[in-house]
């Protein structure tokens, strides 16, 4: 069999076209501006370039101040990191403010609010702790989660409603930097999700199984109820790359299953990787029929203020 033999191509007929006709993705019209001394933070968003995460930063922002004059709802769904890196303050203030209508954790995000409620530290160094066997064995995180959780069985409250009560009547030291506490307090929904064995309450022999999951899936049916009315409104997922995005995806499912309209709403992804789960199940397909979906990477304990600050801007500004 012969080798094929190739010549060189002839470029003698290529066509070329104006570059002053063509249609470019960038312009200096959407670059950076230098910063000047004094500047204000909202100077600070406005030198930012209108290109990508620049532009998706000051559009995510936008979107919250908008829901929030327009009284649709905004939800976050937090992963636990969120408040293991100081954020509780953060999100606080703007519950405190009226923006956060509704508030999602996973089953970490209790232990690790508790513990700052009850002690002012939280964060245990697994490394250290899993070689001993001491690993997530702290007797007042679980006995006072469990007493809570007991709590919670002849009621309509769910689980992080009822932690959260249990916060305040505890009347804990640091009560003021728990999002669960703060929740009960305002009457903002804060739903807990579990997965049965993520979380070192689940080693206690005190643990209930069947109470905690009766107790978690009557938040999942409070969370369907607050998704229900996300239309115009924002859902930012913060630092969760498998648990929320997945319960935010079946939420969205079982309310337009039930009729309620969820096509114009805008989603947020924020992580300091790109997961798989939330790009497709928060970003992509939730906002399929007409929304918008903004991927946002970085550290949150810089990302979370920043947006929060930006919103306060432009609240002050009204």
């Amino acid at each position: 069999m012969m080798a094929h033999i190739f010549k060189p191509i002839n470029k003698t007929n290529v066509r070329t076209f104006s570059l002053f006709e063509r249609e470019s993705k960038v312009s200096v019209d959407d670059f950076a501006k230098p910063w000047k001394k004094g500047g204000g933070f909202k100077d600070f968003l406005g030198k930012l370039p209108n290109i990508l995460a620049g532009d998706h930063l000051k559009d995510v922002i936008s979107s919250v101040v908008s829901a929030f004059f327009e009284k649709r709802t905004i939800v976050f769904g937090l992963g636990a990191h969120v408040i293991k890196v100081g954020l509780n303050p953060v999100v606080i203030d703007l519950m405190k403010r009226g923006v956060v209508s509704a508030i999602a954790l996973n089953g970490a995000g209790i232990i690790h609010d508790l513990e700052l409620a009850m002690t002012g530290k939280t964060s245990e160094d697994v490394t250290a702790s899993i070689e001993n066997g001491t690993f997530g064995m702290a007797s007042e995180t679980c006995n006072f989660l469990n007493d809570a959780v007991q709590k919670t069985k002849n009621g309509a409250n769910g689980l992080g409603q009822g932690i959260g009560r249990h916060i305040l009547e505890k009347n804990l030291p640091f009560f003021e930097k728990s999002i669960l506490a703060t929740g009960a307090r305002l009457g903002i929904p804060v739903t807990v999700h579990v997965a049965i064995g993520t979380d070192i309450i689940h080693m206690h022999p005190g643990f209930d199984a069947g109470k905690t999951g009766e107790a978690s899936h009557r938040d999942f049916m409070t969370f369907t109820s607050v998704i229900a009315t996300l239309e115009r409104g924002v859902y930012l997922n913060i630092g969760s790359a498998v648990i929320l995005p997945e319960v935010f995806l079946k939420a969205v499912a079982l309310a337009r299953n039930l009729g309620h309209q969820l096509n114009k709403f805008t989603t947020v992804n924020m992580d300091f990787n790109r997961h798989y789960r939330p790009l497709t199940n928060v970003v992509d397909r939730p906002t399929s029929k007409g929304g918008k979906g903004f991927n946002l990477v970085g550290h949150h304990e810089i990302m979370l203020p920043l947006i929060a600050a930006g919103i306060i801007e432009e609240l002050k500004g009204s």
